[in-house]
């Protein structure tokens, strides 16, 4: 049987919201924890504005969890480290719920299929 493509874990932030500056620490030991189950990529949302595309962000910092093309997490989280392990370790089971079809999300997802923003 093969093994399931590894998690893609994405925080949309702005390199201007201090918010997302501390949170980058606890997102990239995040990461590494996840060793070869998931990589993640730490997108600047005006920096790299052609990748997000139309894609509107409103809350920072915002995290897509997507296993091959299928989107698994969309939306903002609190700060604290264990929220977001707890999110990576349901997304690994495969239990989250099932997010809304969001158009522009899932193309986001494919754009970064490819992407070199990865850590």
């Amino acid at each position: 049987m093969d093994a399931p493509p590894p998690l893609l874990v994405a925080c949309l932030c702005a390199q201007w919201c201090g918010t997302c500056r501390d949170y980058r620490a606890t997102f990239e030991a995040a990461i590494a924890a996840l060793g070869g189950t998931g990589r993640g990529a730490w997108i600047d949302i005006e920096d790299d504005a052609a990748l997000v595309d139309n894609l509107d962000v409103e809350d920072f910092p915002t995290l897509l969890i997507a296993r091959g093309p299928r989107l698994l997490f969309f939306g903002t989280i609190t700060l604290q480290p264990p929220t977001l392990a707890r999110l990576l370790s349901s997304a690994l089971a495969d239990a989250l719920p099932a997010p809304a079809t969001m158009p522009e999300v899932d193309a986001l997802v494919q754009r970064l299929a490819g992407a070199a923003t990865a850590l």
